[in-house]
């Protein structure tokens, strides 16, 4: 299926690593034109590089989100280079443990920084741009704001405000024509996952018991089947879906954990 999504430029936070990397790659080969916003340079160089080496169109700004400024800024960046702002993909964001015994005021409102209130920065600065293209957002979120984790009170608190931003701007922007929905993710191979799970004392173990708790094949969903999705949401395909969440995690939030090993 055509998603034409051909020289359509799509915003995707986060985008140089993990999910946000899977979501750049499928658009890159959608024909959309991805732009990277990222902290690290280098990361987003890298893939930019390997990118456009196969053909496909991408571009890529170094902004730190956390920074409301550099909300703004990133937002001015991509007008300036394409004049027009055809998708929004808020993706950005690190589950930093901030909890509620064990956080603080500010480590509570710097993780929300970090978190949630850049999505709206960056929606907020792209609206004009996204009423004149008639274009769509997708803000990606996670299973903690439905299920808990533990010890993890700020970023459940962010994917909360996460969830409902995007049915709050769904009605906002029904004048417009602007679709606004969200994708949950559950548990994912991405590094920083690959990262916190080298972490404990038995890494390997902990991982067969995540994986057969997942339902549809007992296995992690990949970046490659959030994108999947993500680019769905993006296309004009998906032309009546709004204020939607779309939980792509092989049933691990909603079907019974006793099939999984069934």
């Amino acid at each position: 299926m055509d998603l034409l999504l051909k020289d359509k430029v799509i915003i995707v936070s986060g985008g140089a690593k993990g999910i946000g990397n899977g979501i750049v790659r499928v658009l890159a080969k959608e024909g959309a034109i991805p732009v990277i916003i990222g902290r690290n340079e280098d990361d987003n160089l890298k893939l930019t590089k390997e990118i456009s080496g196969q053909g496909h169109k991408v571009f890529q700004l170094v902004a730190e989100l956390s920074d409301p400024t550099q909300c703004k800024r990133a937002i001015d960046v991509v007008l300036n280079q394409f004049g027009k702002i055809d998708g929004l993909v808020n993706n950005a964001g690190v589950n930093d443990g901030v909890g509620l015994e064990n956080g603080s005021y500010e480590k509570f409102m710097e993780s929300l920084h970090r978190n949630v209130v850049h999505y709206y920065l960056l929606a907020h600065h792209a609206l004009p741009a996204l009423i004149k293209s008639r274009g769509s957002i997708v803000n990606i979120s996670s299973k903690t704001a439905i299920t808990g984790q533990g010890n993890t009170s700020a970023y459940a608190a962010a994917n909360g405000g996460r969830i409902a931003l995007t049915r709050e701007w769904a009605v906002e922007l029904l004048k417009y024509g602007i679709r606004v929905n969200a994708i949950i993710v559950a548990e994912s191979w991405t590094p920083a996952y690959e990262k916190w799970i080298q972490t404990l004392s038995d890494p390997e173990d902990k991982l067969k018991e995540i994986t057969g708790k997942i339902p549809l094949e007992n296995r992690m969903t990949t970046p490659e089947e959030i994108a999947n999705t993500t680019a769905f949401l993006l296309s004009s395909r998906s032309s009546h879906t709004t204020g939607q969440l779309l939980f792509v995690d092989g049933g691990y939030v909603h079907l019974d954990r006793a099939l999984a090993n069934a």
